[in-house]
């Protein structure tokens, strides 16, 4: 039994640190570097882009809102032919400076609104699905457990990786508990370990309402920007390999 353990990484931008990359980086498997829109910069993605090459971990751009303000996570109205655009242009910028660093970039996970904006619209799951099929066909395309992302993805011709979060709360229908609302984001780490290790082992969670709803995962994201992060992926990867499952880069979803 195998799953993925991914980090939003990369979103320091000039003088601005955001994370905590290099204390993270030895505890995951596959990196979502930002692109330069929401977060990041030239010089960001090419450290970024070594540091993981250095500790053998799969490489995957993270494209979101031009939006630094915000940090990508104020929705935006975008048309389909605009989110195509978007992504295909993040997608150029960081594979040319993977290229020029001779690593090449395994995956595709969008970032912050325009994830969760594609979780909920087809048309615009489709639409950056396409921008990632367009260019490279043999990327992983990551989108949440459950959501329309998934028939995005295999309709375009990609692979699709399931995403969990073990440390966010799931509504009932399957869907991440906004950040608005109390108890969202779960600290407490052995429940956050017990949730993994769950969906791996069991393709199971409790929503908030204390419901248990079927949730199959190839890939669990730990996010770069959340305090003690660094902590979080060693107990979770700790706590995998207690289980028997281990960590490896994403290769897609066996779920029909």
């Amino acid at each position: 039994m195998r799953v993925d353990l991914n980090c939003d990484m990369g979103e320091s931008f000039g003088r601005w640190e955001l994370g905590s990359d290099d204390a993270v980086m030895p505890h995951i498997s596959s990196a979502n570097i930002a692109c330069g829109a929401h977060a990041g910069d030239p010089a960001v993605m090419r450290r970024t882009l070594r540091l993981a090459s250095a500790h053998g971990v799969a490489c995957g751009a993270h494209p979101g809102f031009a939006d630094l303000a915000g940090f990508g996570r104020r929705e935006i109205l975008i048309t389909p032919a605009e989110a195509t655009d978007l992504v295909l242009c993040q997608l150029g910028a960081l594979a040319a400076i993977a290229r020029a660093e001779g690593v090449t970039l395994r995956h595709v996970k969008p970032h912050g609104a325009l994830y969760n904006m594609a979780a909920r619209d087809a048309a615009l799951g489709a639409a950056i699905a396409q921008a990632v099929a367009q260019f490279d066909r043999t990327l992983v395309f990551f989108g949440l457990a459950g959501s329309p992302m998934r028939d995005a993805g295999r309709n375009a011709g990609l692979t699709f990786a399931a995403e969990g979060f073990a440390d966010r709360a799931y509504e009932p229908d399957g869907s991440l508990t906004p950040r608005s609302q109390p108890g969202a984001v779960i600290h407490d780490l052995s429940i956050v370990v017990e949730r993994a290790v769950r969906m791996v082992t069991e393709s199971r969670v409790t929503a908030r309402d204390g419901s248990d709803i079927p949730l199959h995962v190839d890939t669990i994201c730990v996010h770069g920007d959340t305090p003690g992060a660094a902590d979080l992926a060693r107990v979770l990867r700790q706590g995998l390999a207690a289980a028997g499952v281990q960590v490896t880069p994403a290769r897609g979803s066996a779920e029909s």
